[in-house]
């Protein structure tokens, strides 16, 4: 604009000059006008891919972050943070030779690479050794030198709960689910009558072996781990403990019946958070009886298609929010639900 008044202020005297250059001027601002819109458009369209790149990666959707991370790297080939994060997905995805082999052809060198191909050809000669196949639905990762036995027991066990739990959800994950397995010989609860055993679920599966040879235990166990892992897998929204406590707990069936605790209800604001900001062992106790009879009391009201709803409402809670899911999946609200236990 400032180049407009100049050439006007030249041309002054000319009106035909004059309005001929101001339709130039016109033409430029709109033209400019056009590429900045276009190019925020573009930064915009790279922002959003950027974020859901993200989300897939902190959910372990790895089809979804490989196809992002491709298409970042169409614009940008020779981004490292874009190749470590592909060299990294292609491990997650179990394609061990081809993370090594897109490893060696890249124009860079760091620890974290370097590790990549350490554990891939490992992982490799570990399976080979232990004449175990890739499983369709796990994959599996070692700590230590399970036995044969052990790891067979452990992937049967999982691939059983894996069918169960998919049928009750009519859902099947698009990723595989990692699982490590490891040795811990003082490892807390295992021992002959274990009351505690440590699988966790914190993005993979962490499966102790040992627990193997107590089948009553590691039954229910690594059902209710699988369910954060499928609760994981059905959205990228934050879910709030009560409700993915509480499946775990229903569909882990523990034949150890939790009684009901004492003194007087937690609030909602401390079933929504993490469990484990709990320091006082009898009010994570409380927190873990109000999510079951919470999550109890949700699927009454769903009927017999309670755990497909249960999936969508998990499902639609990033868009709806978690109130407006429940309201429209199950006719209630959280609030609700936990005066309903009270």
């Amino acid at each position: 604009m400032i180049f407009c008044k100049i050439v006007g202020g030249i041309f002054n005297g000319n009106s035909i000059v004059r309005k001929k250059v101001l339709w130039l001027c016109l033409f430029a601002v709109v033209l400019l006008c056009v590429v900045s819109s276009k190019k925020l458009a573009e930064l915009e369209k790279r922002e959003a891919l950027i974020n859901e790149t993200n989300d897939c990666l902190s959910t372990g959707d790895w089809n979804c972050a490989e196809r992002n991370v491709r298409e970042l790297l169409k614009s940008e080939p020779n981004d490292t943070n874009l190749q470590m994060h592909m060299a990294g997905i292609f491990f997650e995805q179990e394609r061990y030779k081809e993370c090594v082999q897109y490893i060696e052809s890249l124009n860079f060198k760091n620890k974290d690479l370097d590790y990549l191909v350490e554990k891939s050809n490992l992982l490799e000669k570990e399976m080979e050794n232990l004449g175990v196949e890739k499983s369709m639905h796990f994959r599996l990762e070692f700590d230590g030198h399970p036995s044969k036995k052990d790891v067979m027991e452990a992937l049967a066990v999982l691939e059983v709960a894996f069918d169960s739990i998919s049928s009750l959800f009519d859902y099947m994950p698009a990723n595989k689910i990692g699982v490590v397995l490891y040795e811990a010989e003082d490892h807390q609860g295992v021992g002959e009558r274990p009351d505690w055993v440590a699988a966790v679920f914190d993005g993979k599966l962490r499966v102790p072996v040992n627990m193997m040879a107590y089948r009553e235990v590691y039954r229910p166990v690594l059902f209710h781990e699988l369910t954060h892992a499928f609760v994981r897998a059905m959205t990228r929204a934050q879910v709030p403990l009560w409700m993915n406590e509480g499946i775990a707990q229903v569909i882990g069936a523990s034949k150890k019946k939790v009684e009901r605790s004492r003194g007087g209800a937690p609030s909602l604001k401390s079933l929504t958070e993490p469990f484990v900001n709990e320091s006082n062992t009898d009010a994570a106790i409380k927190l873990y009886w109000y999510s079951l009879r919470m999550v109890e009391n949700m699927l009454a009201r769903g009927g017999e298609d309670a755990f497909r709803k249960f999936a969508k409402c998990l499902q639609d809670l990033r868009k709806l929010g978690t109130d407006e899911a429940l309201q429209k999946y199950f006719g209630t609200t959280s609030k609700e639900l936990l005066e309903s236990v009270r």
